[in-house]
């Protein structure tokens, strides 16, 4: 007999949204802060310590981000674990016909259902509530630390980007080249992060390059409509 293997890429959606948000952002903040800068009238030394700035706070930033509102999200499933163990251990009973139920909701006969539970219970009861109650499974649950030096770590590439582009350019360029270059770089991530999660590359990357040409916009409207730097 053949077997039958599949390629799944849910494990992989921990570190890659976290990837994804920290190089999509420290392409569009920087960019725009080196764009506004510089339509403000900042000098190249102006426009390259903001943007050295804004690679180093910006990266802090999106890790401490990541690790507290990942840790919040660990938190609450801790909580909700030590909750369900609780009345694992209380209402057995209960516990059992709460599974069956859940297993009835989804198509199985009472008979299979009651079937289904009592034996992944005695499998590994926590292990079955948690998957089936509580949607809490091994490529979902949070992971802190790998969110955080996946978002600091793509920040500070996508970050980098940009702010290469405004130190190879004339100052004269610096607000048209960025511009067009962060688009291009935008839109290979949105291409990159749809093909590492498996999905198709047109609406990624046409999305992803939307919302950064409308911020680096706003930005430049905002630095030459106040003439200084922002």
């Amino acid at each position: 007999m053949s077997r039958h293997s599949e390629t799944h890429l849910m494990m992989r959606v921990g570190w890659l949204r976290a990837a994804v948000l920290g190089a999509n952002d420290g392409i569009v903040s920087t960019a725009s802060l080196i764009i506004g800068v510089a339509a403000a009238s900042g000098d190249r030394s102006a426009i390259l310590v903001a943007g050295v700035a804004g690679l180093v706070a910006g990266a802090m930033s999106m890790a401490a981000g990541e690790y507290v509102s990942v840790s919040s999200q660990s938190d609450t499933e801790a909580a909700d674990l030590a909750r369900e163990r609780i009345e694992l251990a209380s209402d057995d009973a209960g516990e059992h016909a709460e599974l069956a139920g859940i297993y009835r909701a989804r198509g199985l006969d009472a008979a299979t259902a009651a079937t289904v539970a009592r034996q992944l219970m005695a499998h590994d009861a926590i292990g079955a509530h948690a998957r089936d109650e509580l949607g809490i499974s091994e490529f979902t649950t949070a992971r802190p630390i790998q969110a955080a030096i996946a978002s600091a770590l793509s920040f500070t590439v996508g970050a980098a980007l940009p702010l290469a582009v405004a130190a190879l350019l004339p100052q004269a360029g610096i607000v048209t080249g960025v511009a067009i270059a962060s688009l291009l770089f935008l839109a290979l991530l949105g291409a990159v992060g749809a093909r590492a999660g498996g999905a198709g590359i047109g609406r990624p990357m046409l999305r992803v390059t939307f919302w950064g040409a409308l911020a680096m916009a706003i930005t430049a409207g905002i630095g030459h409509l106040f003439g200084a730097v922002v």
